[in-house]
């Protein structure tokens, strides 16, 4: 199953940078390939979430659809988030925040799966391009929005 790891350093507060991403649902008014996200359950301590995305992926035309679950560990700065239902084959990961002397590093870890039946190995390495597109992207995004914060 492919892994993509990504850091980066965010030139934004912490606290800054978490509070962005855990805002999901404001992610389609800055990140072009997120149509939607709601949140279907939340426990009463925040550490806990399901959520609903739809999201593009524009090179073909597609709408994916998923549906996760999301556990936060705020003493950790960390969350780990797993597909429950969805078009992906399987997808889990998690993002880490942690202390950097110029604000914030930034990692994250994606393992999915996402079969294209008889497209073969060149479909595949696409994918997974795309996926590392998309998972830099996202980084990015939040990275900016908390840095216009400052």
């Amino acid at each position: 199953m492919p892994r993509i790891e990504r850091t980066q350093v965010v030139r934004a507060s912490l606290n800054d940078v978490v509070a962005v991403a855990r805002d999901v649902e404001s992610y389609p008014s800055f990140m072009p390939d997120v149509e939607s996200v709601k949140i279907l359950e939340k426990s009463e301590d925040g550490t806990l979430l399901k959520t609903q995305w739809v999201g593009t992926i524009k090179q073909f035309r597609l709408t994916i659809k998923w549906i996760q679950e999301e556990r936060w560990d705020f003493g950790q700065n960390r969350v780990s988030f797993r597909q429950i239902e969805g078009d992906y084959d399987r997808m889990e990961g998690w993002w880490e925040f942690r202390p950097h002397a110029d604000g914030t590093e930034f990692v994250s870890s994606l393992d999915y799966e996402y079969r294209v039946p008889l497209l073969g190995a060149l479909v595949t390495k696409v994918i997974h391009h795309l996926a590392q597109q998309n998972v830099e992207s996202v980084m990015t995004a939040i990275a900016e929005r908390a840095e216009s914060r400052r």
